[in-house]
């Protein structure tokens, strides 16, 4: 399993960012300072970090330049809501080997996490999700059900991805929200409810449960 340090001070998206990521499998350790991040850093226990720039103490540019000083390779993928080509290219040169703006969306976060923790030997990456009868095909967006093709919009995707990630698993609609719709969700918003609905015509009511109380789950 692998592990992630979450460098970020901003609470509402650390919590975002580290449960989307325990949901999907991995380890995280949050710090909100850049002194905490880089004694973190520098132990050599994670498999990749994510850093914001705007850290109290040292700031993401000084961490990532602690790191690689110390001949620290774990792969770092910059956080900020700093956009410009400068703090881009300055941070890029400085040894990151990505860099996200906010405000951003979980699924693309996610693909990036997967893509810099991906062995170089790796088998051909997998472009067709199963389960439960259907399946996607993650470079037409189209779902198949049965003999029966199903074309998708790019929420309905995204939600569809999700769950055939977690078969069986209940998702709650809080969890589902911070996925699909990112960390700048309503909770007290229909919306999930509205796209399951959407799906459930699409792919067959029976594919997807309603768990009262909890949220859904696919093929339960």
């Amino acid at each position: 399993m692998s592990r992630i340090l979450i460098a970020e001070d901003e609470e509402r998206i650390a919590s975002f960012v580290r449960k989307g990521l325990s949901a999907n499998g991995f380890t995280t350790t949050t710090v909100a300072d850049g002194d905490a991040a880089v004694d973190y850093a520098l132990t050599g226990e994670f498999d990749l970090v994510l850093l914001d720039l705007g850290l109290p103490g040292k700031d993401g540019f000084a961490v990532l330049q602690t790191m690689r000083a110390a001949r620290v390779t774990t792969p770092v993928i910059i956080l900020t809501a700093r956009d410009s080509v400068h703090d881009t290219v300055t941070g890029l040169e400085g040894g990151a080997d990505d860099y996200m703006t906010k405000p951003f969306r979980f699924e693309e976060l996610l693909a990036r996490v997967r893509l810099r923790l991906r062995p170089v030997d790796q088998a051909a990456e997998v472009t067709v999700l199963r389960a439960r009868g259907i399946s996607l095909d993650l470079r037409t967006r189209r779902a198949q059900v049965g003999q029966t093709t199903v074309d998708l919009t790019a929420r309905e995707f995204v939600l569809l991805d999700l769950f055939l990630r977690h078969p069986g698993q209940v998702l709650s609609r809080e969890q589902i929200l911070s996925h699909v719709w990112g960390y700048d969700f309503d909770p007290s918003s229909n919306i999930v409810d509205v796209y399951v609905r959407t799906l459930r015509r699409k792919l067959g009511a029976e594919h997807i449960a309603t768990i009262r109380g909890m949220g859904y789950a696919l093929g339960r």
